[in-house]
């Protein structure tokens, strides 16, 4: 794989473009399903199939059974996360 140096532009919904050449090299078409890592002030993404997704969220899913969630209770707890987030941010 080449190494390469592109910049996008985030729009204001938040959305970025991937160069057409990164798109192309990573294979990565509509539909292709990518994961985020923020790791300090770095963020990585990375093109995932449909075998390796299942891989990286099989402890999640393990996790959750233990603890008796169900994916419907996933909702309440992304607004619960997201609230006190928001809190925490404007005390600092």
């Amino acid at each position: 794989m080449t190494d390469k140096i592109e910049i996008a532009t985030v729009s204001s919904r938040g959305q970025i473009c991937i160069p057409n050449d990164i798109r192309e090299e990573m294979g990565i078409k509509e539909g292709s399903k990518v994961l985020f890592a923020l790791t300090g002030d770095s963020l990585i993404m990375k093109r995932v199939n449909m075998q390796t997704f299942a891989e990286v969220t099989k402890p999640f899913k393990e996790a959750a059974k233990k603890a008796g969630l169900k994916e419907s209770d996933v909702p309440d707890m992304v607004h619960r996360f997201r609230a006190e987030n928001r809190a925490k941010n404007k005390e600092q």
